[in-house]
């Protein structure tokens, strides 16, 4: 007997009181109150595309052509011949000091 009670005291005073609540999560209220939830695309992976650089045969070729020169003269050749089919090689160009040898006869 209790609970029709309450039930029917709580369903007076919904109708009489002004609507303070939010609609349930359920209806159609709720769900246009919310915002869309904004979805970030997947960076793209540097894997998903093909090799942009030069071929292995390409790269061996200039790296072999400069075996003959001092260490100096070889990077100069090999920037070059790099910048030549338009590939950025890392050539020091302020400072730069040969590496010593090993002292290791080959």
């Amino acid at each position: 007997m209790r609970d029709r009670i309450a039930r029917a005291l709580c369903w007076a005073l919904a109708l009489l009181s002004p609507r303070t609540r939010r609609p349930g999560r359920h209806t159609a209220a709720f769900l246009a109150e919310q915002a869309a939830p904004q979805y970030e695309p997947e960076p793209v992976s540097p894997w998903s595309c093909p090799w942009q650089g030069p071929s292995a045969a390409t790269v061996r070729e200039i790296f072999h052509d400069g075996y003959g020169m001092p260490p100096l003269q070889r990077e100069r050749w090999w920037a070059t011949a790099f910048a030549e089919i338009g590939i950025d090689y890392d050539h020091p160009t302020a400072n730069i000091t040969p590496v010593r040898g090993t002292g290791i006869a080959a």
